[in-house]
Protein backbone atom coordinates (compact mmCIF):
# COMPACT_ATOMS: atom_id res chain seq x y z
CA UNK A 1 0.00 0.00 0.00
CA UNK A 2 2.66 2.31 0.59
CA UNK A 3 3.95 2.04 -2.59
CA UNK A 4 0.85 2.97 -3.97
CA UNK A 5 0.61 6.09 -2.11
CA UNK A 6 4.03 6.87 -3.11
CA UNK A 7 3.22 6.50 -6.73
CA UNK A 8 0.41 8.55 -6.47
CA UNK A 9 2.19 11.08 -4.70
CA UNK A 10 5.72 11.80 -6.24
CA UNK A 11 3.62 11.55 -9.97
CA UNK A 12 1.63 14.16 -8.93
CA UNK A 13 4.14 16.68 -7.27
CA UNK A 14 6.27 16.12 -10.46
CA UNK A 15 3.46 16.71 -12.86
CA UNK A 16 2.64 20.18 -10.60
CA UNK A 17 5.86 21.01 -10.91
CA UNK A 18 7.15 20.28 -14.14
CA UNK A 19 4.50 20.92 -16.08
CA UNK A 20 4.71 25.21 -16.04
CA UNK A 21 8.58 24.75 -16.62
CA UNK A 22 7.84 22.46 -19.68
CA UNK A 23 5.13 25.04 -20.28
CA UNK A 24 7.90 28.14 -20.32
CA UNK A 25 10.00 25.69 -22.54
CA UNK A 26 7.42 25.02 -25.15
CA UNK A 27 6.26 29.03 -25.77
CA UNK A 28 9.62 29.72 -25.92
CA UNK A 29 10.24 27.14 -29.07
CA UNK A 30 6.81 28.16 -30.43
CA UNK A 31 5.63 24.73 -30.32
CA UNK A 32 2.26 25.51 -29.99
CA UNK A 33 -1.19 23.82 -30.87
CA UNK A 34 -3.24 24.25 -34.52
CA UNK A 35 -6.60 24.77 -34.31
CA UNK A 36 -8.96 23.79 -37.07
CA UNK A 37 -10.68 26.63 -38.37
CA UNK A 38 -13.79 24.67 -39.05
CA UNK A 39 -14.24 24.55 -35.17
CA UNK A 40 -15.82 26.18 -32.83
CA UNK A 41 -15.51 29.51 -33.22
CA UNK A 42 -14.46 30.29 -29.53
CA UNK A 43 -11.71 27.98 -29.41
CA UNK A 44 -9.60 30.33 -31.78
CA UNK A 45 -8.62 32.35 -28.75
CA UNK A 46 -6.58 29.19 -27.75
CA UNK A 47 -4.75 29.40 -30.68
CA UNK A 48 -0.96 29.71 -29.60
CA UNK A 49 -1.32 27.43 -26.53
CA UNK A 50 1.35 24.74 -25.88
CA UNK A 51 0.69 21.22 -26.73
CA UNK A 52 2.85 17.96 -26.10
CA UNK A 53 2.14 17.85 -22.75
CA UNK A 54 1.17 14.44 -22.63
CA UNK A 55 5.24 14.07 -22.59
CA UNK A 56 5.01 15.41 -18.65
CA UNK A 57 2.40 13.00 -17.98
CA UNK A 58 4.27 9.83 -19.43
CA UNK A 59 7.34 11.45 -17.57
CA UNK A 60 5.18 11.69 -14.08
CA UNK A 61 3.81 8.25 -14.52
CA UNK A 62 7.49 6.70 -14.94
CA UNK A 63 9.02 8.68 -11.77
CA UNK A 64 6.40 7.66 -9.65
CA UNK A 65 6.35 4.23 -11.01
CA UNK A 66 9.98 3.68 -10.10
CA UNK A 67 10.62 6.38 -7.70
CA UNK A 68 8.29 4.22 -5.56
CA UNK A 69 9.70 0.83 -6.78
CA UNK A 70 13.48 2.18 -5.32
CA UNK A 71 12.09 3.69 -1.88
CA UNK A 72 10.15 0.55 -1.04
CA UNK A 73 12.59 -1.55 -2.56
CA UNK A 74 10.17 -3.72 -4.45
CA UNK A 75 11.25 -5.14 -7.67
CA UNK A 76 9.70 -3.93 -10.74
CA UNK A 77 6.73 -6.51 -11.73
CA UNK A 78 6.62 -8.19 -16.02
CA UNK A 79 2.97 -6.69 -15.98
CA UNK A 80 3.84 -3.47 -15.32
CA UNK A 81 6.83 -2.89 -17.02
CA UNK A 82 4.87 -4.20 -20.24
CA UNK A 83 2.01 -1.81 -19.54
CA UNK A 84 5.12 1.08 -19.08
CA UNK A 85 6.15 -0.14 -22.42
CA UNK A 86 3.09 0.43 -24.35
CA UNK A 87 2.23 4.13 -22.95
CA UNK A 88 5.99 4.92 -24.21
CA UNK A 89 5.10 3.25 -27.33
CA UNK A 90 2.17 5.17 -27.93
CA UNK A 91 3.58 7.85 -26.86
CA UNK A 92 6.04 7.95 -29.44
CA UNK A 93 3.43 7.74 -32.04
CA UNK A 94 1.49 10.59 -30.82
CA UNK A 95 4.57 12.94 -30.15
CA UNK A 96 5.35 12.28 -34.11
CA UNK A 97 2.11 13.24 -34.77
CA UNK A 98 2.20 16.43 -32.99
CA UNK A 99 5.22 17.32 -33.68
CA UNK A 100 4.59 17.41 -37.43
CA UNK A 101 1.63 19.53 -36.12
CA UNK A 102 3.78 22.16 -35.01
CA UNK A 103 6.70 22.26 -37.59
CA UNK A 104 4.97 22.39 -40.23
CA UNK A 105 2.61 24.87 -38.51
CA UNK A 106 -0.85 22.70 -39.47
CA UNK A 107 -3.75 21.26 -37.86
CA UNK A 108 -2.80 17.34 -39.46
CA UNK A 109 -0.02 15.29 -38.20
CA UNK A 110 0.05 12.07 -39.93
CA UNK A 111 -3.08 10.76 -41.55
CA UNK A 112 -5.44 8.58 -39.88
CA UNK A 113 -4.00 5.22 -41.76
CA UNK A 114 -0.18 5.92 -40.36
CA UNK A 115 -1.64 6.21 -37.12
CA UNK A 116 -3.10 3.64 -37.13
CA UNK A 117 -0.53 1.44 -38.02
CA UNK A 118 1.54 2.90 -35.76
CA UNK A 119 -0.48 2.46 -33.01
CA UNK A 120 -1.50 -1.22 -34.16
CA UNK A 121 2.32 -1.74 -34.35
CA UNK A 122 2.91 -0.99 -30.87
CA UNK A 123 0.01 -2.95 -29.51
CA UNK A 124 0.95 -6.10 -31.76
CA UNK A 125 3.91 -5.91 -29.61
CA UNK A 126 2.06 -5.64 -26.39
CA UNK A 127 0.00 -8.39 -26.97
CA UNK A 128 2.61 -10.60 -28.18
CA UNK A 129 4.70 -10.04 -24.97
CA UNK A 130 1.97 -9.98 -22.37
CA UNK A 131 1.17 -13.65 -23.54
CA UNK A 132 5.07 -14.75 -22.30
CA UNK A 133 6.21 -14.44 -19.42
CA UNK A 134 4.28 -17.28 -17.16
CA UNK A 135 4.85 -16.68 -13.39
CA UNK A 136 5.46 -19.17 -11.03
CA UNK A 137 1.87 -20.64 -11.57
CA UNK A 138 1.62 -20.30 -14.84
CA UNK A 139 -0.32 -16.79 -15.00
CA UNK A 140 0.97 -14.95 -18.21
CA UNK A 141 0.32 -10.76 -18.25
CA UNK A 142 -2.42 -10.97 -20.79
CA UNK A 143 -5.20 -13.71 -20.87
CA UNK A 144 -5.98 -15.98 -23.67
CA UNK A 145 -9.52 -16.19 -21.77
CA UNK A 146 -12.30 -13.99 -22.69
CA UNK A 147 -13.21 -11.48 -19.53
CA UNK A 148 -15.85 -8.88 -18.68
CA UNK A 149 -15.24 -8.80 -14.74
CA UNK A 150 -13.39 -11.85 -14.41
CA UNK A 151 -11.70 -14.20 -17.19
CA UNK A 152 -14.55 -16.55 -18.71
CA UNK A 153 -14.62 -19.85 -20.00
CA UNK A 154 -14.18 -18.87 -23.48
CA UNK A 155 -10.94 -19.39 -24.53
CA UNK A 156 -9.42 -17.66 -27.84
CA UNK A 157 -6.62 -18.64 -29.94
CA UNK A 158 -3.38 -17.12 -29.78
CA UNK A 159 -3.88 -14.97 -33.22
CA UNK A 160 -7.28 -14.09 -32.14
CA UNK A 161 -5.91 -12.83 -28.52
CA UNK A 162 -3.18 -10.65 -30.58
CA UNK A 163 -6.06 -9.17 -32.64
CA UNK A 164 -8.74 -8.16 -29.56
CA UNK A 165 -5.35 -6.63 -28.05
CA UNK A 166 -4.91 -4.49 -31.02
CA UNK A 167 -8.81 -3.64 -31.31
CA UNK A 168 -9.02 -3.07 -27.53
CA UNK A 169 -6.26 -0.46 -27.62
CA UNK A 170 -6.86 0.88 -30.91
CA UNK A 171 -10.26 1.80 -29.30
CA UNK A 172 -9.35 3.10 -25.99
CA UNK A 173 -6.47 5.22 -27.30
CA UNK A 174 -8.56 6.69 -30.13
CA UNK A 175 -11.21 7.30 -27.76
CA UNK A 176 -9.39 9.05 -25.23
CA UNK A 177 -7.29 11.14 -28.26
CA UNK A 178 -11.66 11.86 -29.25
CA UNK A 179 -12.18 13.72 -26.28
CA UNK A 180 -9.54 15.59 -25.31
CA UNK A 181 -11.29 18.33 -27.34
CA UNK A 182 -11.95 20.88 -24.30
CA UNK A 183 -9.56 22.20 -21.48
CA UNK A 184 -9.37 19.30 -18.55
CA UNK A 185 -11.82 17.20 -20.35
CA UNK A 186 -9.91 14.16 -21.28
CA UNK A 187 -7.38 14.66 -18.58
CA UNK A 188 -10.12 14.55 -16.09
CA UNK A 189 -12.09 11.67 -17.22
CA UNK A 190 -9.13 9.65 -17.45
CA UNK A 191 -7.99 10.55 -14.01
CA UNK A 192 -11.18 8.86 -12.90
CA UNK A 193 -10.64 5.74 -14.48
CA UNK A 194 -7.04 5.15 -13.43
CA UNK A 195 -8.11 5.71 -9.40
CA UNK A 196 -11.22 2.89 -10.35
CA UNK A 197 -8.34 0.49 -11.69
CA UNK A 198 -6.10 1.74 -8.36
CA UNK A 199 -8.92 0.40 -6.09
CA UNK A 200 -10.36 -2.23 -7.98
CA UNK A 201 -6.09 -3.75 -8.18
CA UNK A 202 -5.94 -3.82 -4.66
CA UNK A 203 -8.84 -5.51 -4.42
CA UNK A 204 -8.13 -8.22 -6.47
CA UNK A 205 -4.56 -8.70 -4.69
CA UNK A 206 -6.25 -8.94 -1.33
CA UNK A 207 -8.75 -11.57 -2.61
CA UNK A 208 -6.08 -13.20 -4.89
CA UNK A 209 -5.97 -16.78 -5.32
CA UNK A 210 -2.31 -16.55 -4.60
CA UNK A 211 -3.33 -16.26 -0.85
CA UNK A 212 -5.05 -20.10 -0.78
CA UNK A 213 -8.72 -20.84 -0.74
CA UNK A 214 -10.62 -17.59 -1.00
CA UNK A 215 -13.86 -17.74 -1.99
CA UNK A 216 -14.26 -16.17 -6.09
CA UNK A 217 -10.41 -15.64 -5.53
CA UNK A 218 -9.18 -13.58 -8.87
CA UNK A 219 -6.68 -15.47 -11.10
CA UNK A 220 -4.82 -11.93 -11.82
CA UNK A 221 -1.17 -11.15 -12.57
CA UNK A 222 0.51 -9.09 -10.36
CA UNK A 223 -2.63 -7.14 -9.15
CA UNK A 224 -0.69 -5.28 -6.76
CA UNK A 225 2.05 -3.40 -8.88
CA UNK A 226 -0.94 -3.29 -11.34
CA UNK A 227 -2.12 -0.63 -8.65
CA UNK A 228 1.01 1.17 -8.09
CA UNK A 229 0.92 1.68 -12.14
CA UNK A 230 -2.65 3.21 -12.01
CA UNK A 231 -2.18 5.29 -9.31
CA UNK A 232 1.01 6.87 -10.85
CA UNK A 233 -0.77 7.63 -13.70
CA UNK A 234 -3.89 9.36 -11.51
CA UNK A 235 -1.29 11.27 -10.21
CA UNK A 236 0.54 12.76 -13.27
CA UNK A 237 -3.57 13.55 -14.90
CA UNK A 238 -4.41 14.92 -11.39
CA UNK A 239 -0.83 17.61 -11.22
CA UNK A 240 -1.25 18.06 -14.52
CA UNK A 241 -4.88 19.19 -14.84
CA UNK A 242 -4.30 22.38 -12.34
CA UNK A 243 -2.57 23.58 -15.75
CA UNK A 244 -4.85 21.87 -18.28
CA UNK A 245 -8.43 22.68 -16.61
CA UNK A 246 -9.98 25.72 -18.45
CA UNK A 247 -8.54 28.08 -19.49
CA UNK A 248 -5.93 25.69 -20.18
CA UNK A 249 -1.81 26.17 -20.36
CA UNK A 250 -1.35 22.94 -21.88
CA UNK A 251 -2.71 20.51 -24.09
CA UNK A 252 -1.55 17.12 -23.56
CA UNK A 253 -2.21 16.53 -27.86
CA UNK A 254 -1.92 13.45 -28.96
CA UNK A 255 1.36 12.69 -27.09
CA UNK A 256 -1.02 12.26 -24.07
CA UNK A 257 -4.45 10.81 -25.39
CA UNK A 258 -3.24 8.08 -27.00
CA UNK A 259 -0.61 6.94 -24.23
CA UNK A 260 -3.48 7.84 -21.60
CA UNK A 261 -5.72 5.21 -23.55
CA UNK A 262 -3.61 2.77 -24.59
CA UNK A 263 -2.85 2.20 -20.38
CA UNK A 264 -6.61 1.89 -19.54
CA UNK A 265 -6.73 -1.03 -22.03
CA UNK A 266 -3.60 -2.47 -20.87
CA UNK A 267 -5.54 -2.02 -17.27
CA UNK A 268 -8.65 -3.73 -18.10
CA UNK A 269 -6.85 -6.57 -20.20
CA UNK A 270 -4.12 -7.31 -17.26
CA UNK A 271 -6.77 -6.99 -14.48
CA UNK A 272 -9.39 -9.48 -16.56
CA UNK A 273 -12.16 -6.61 -16.68
CA UNK A 274 -11.95 -6.09 -20.71
CA UNK A 275 -15.54 -5.71 -21.15
CA UNK A 276 -15.95 -3.76 -17.83
CA UNK A 277 -13.78 -1.02 -19.66
CA UNK A 278 -17.03 0.03 -21.45
CA UNK A 279 -18.33 1.87 -18.19
CA UNK A 280 -14.57 2.38 -16.31
CA UNK A 281 -14.35 4.59 -19.64
CA UNK A 282 -18.09 5.53 -20.68
CA UNK A 283 -17.47 8.68 -21.59
CA UNK A 284 -14.66 7.97 -24.08
CA UNK A 285 -17.16 5.60 -25.55
CA UNK A 286 -19.75 7.77 -26.05
CA UNK A 287 -18.12 10.04 -27.28
CA UNK A 288 -16.82 7.52 -29.77
CA UNK A 289 -20.08 6.55 -30.56
CA UNK A 290 -21.32 10.24 -31.37
CA UNK A 291 -18.63 10.94 -34.31
CA UNK A 292 -20.03 7.16 -35.37
CA UNK A 293 -23.48 8.40 -35.43
CA UNK A 294 -22.94 11.68 -37.18
CA UNK A 295 -19.92 10.01 -39.82
CA UNK A 296 -22.50 6.77 -40.03
CA UNK A 297 -25.79 9.15 -40.38
CA UNK A 298 -23.86 11.75 -43.24
CA UNK A 299 -23.18 8.69 -45.11
CA UNK A 300 -26.30 7.31 -45.51
CA UNK A 301 -28.83 9.88 -45.34
CA UNK A 302 -26.52 13.20 -46.35
CA UNK A 303 -27.45 14.53 -42.75
CA UNK A 304 -25.93 14.91 -39.80
CA UNK A 305 -27.46 13.82 -36.11
CA UNK A 306 -25.29 16.58 -34.27
CA UNK A 307 -24.54 19.99 -35.10
CA UNK A 308 -20.73 19.13 -35.29
CA UNK A 309 -18.25 15.80 -33.70
CA UNK A 310 -17.62 14.81 -30.88
CA UNK A 311 -20.39 15.60 -29.07
CA UNK A 312 -19.41 17.98 -26.84
CA UNK A 313 -18.39 20.30 -29.71
CA UNK A 314 -21.92 19.36 -30.34
CA UNK A 315 -23.29 21.56 -27.06
CA UNK A 316 -20.77 23.78 -27.71
CA UNK A 317 -22.16 25.07 -30.66
CA UNK A 318 -25.44 24.93 -29.16
CA UNK A 319 -23.89 27.95 -27.08
CA UNK A 320 -22.43 25.85 -23.42
CA UNK A 321 -20.32 27.31 -21.75
CA UNK A 322 -17.00 25.29 -21.97
CA UNK A 323 -16.50 24.76 -18.07
CA UNK A 324 -20.00 23.85 -18.06
CA UNK A 325 -19.90 21.31 -20.81
CA UNK A 326 -16.34 19.48 -19.39
CA UNK A 327 -18.25 19.79 -15.69
CA UNK A 328 -21.03 17.52 -16.70
CA UNK A 329 -19.76 15.44 -18.84
CA UNK A 330 -16.94 14.42 -15.83
CA UNK A 331 -20.28 14.04 -13.47
CA UNK A 332 -21.05 11.31 -16.59
CA UNK A 333 -17.89 9.75 -16.27
CA UNK A 334 -17.95 9.65 -12.75
CA UNK A 335 -21.53 7.48 -12.54
CA UNK A 336 -20.20 5.54 -15.59
CA UNK A 337 -17.56 4.84 -13.64
CA UNK A 338 -19.45 4.34 -10.23
CA UNK A 339 -21.70 1.43 -12.33
CA UNK A 340 -18.53 0.04 -13.35
CA UNK A 341 -16.83 -0.74 -10.01
CA UNK A 342 -20.40 -1.58 -8.54
CA UNK A 343 -21.11 -4.17 -10.84
CA UNK A 344 -17.57 -5.63 -10.51
CA UNK A 345 -17.84 -5.45 -6.65
CA UNK A 346 -21.61 -7.16 -7.03
CA UNK A 347 -20.05 -10.06 -9.35
CA UNK A 348 -18.11 -10.93 -6.29
CA UNK A 349 -20.51 -11.15 -3.77
CA UNK A 350 -23.19 -12.88 -5.72
CA UNK A 351 -23.76 -16.16 -4.16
Amino acid sequence: MKGILLSGALSALFAFFATPLFIKFLTKKGYSQMIRDDGPTTHQLKRGTPTMGGIILIAATLIGYFLSHLITAVAPTTSALLVLGLIIGLGAVGFTDDWIKVRKQRSLGLNSIQKLIGQAFVAGCFAFAGLKFPDKTGLSPISEYLSTVRDTSIKLAIGLVIVWVILMVLGSSNGVNLTDGLDGLATGAALLSFVAYTVMSIWQYGQSCFWGEIPRCYTVRDPLDLAVFAAATAGACFGFLWWNSSPARIFMGDTGSLALGGGLAALALMTRTELLLGLIGGLFVLITLSVIAQVGSYKLTGRRVLRMAPLHHHFEMKGWPEVLIVVRFWIIQGLCVGAGMALFYAEWVRQ
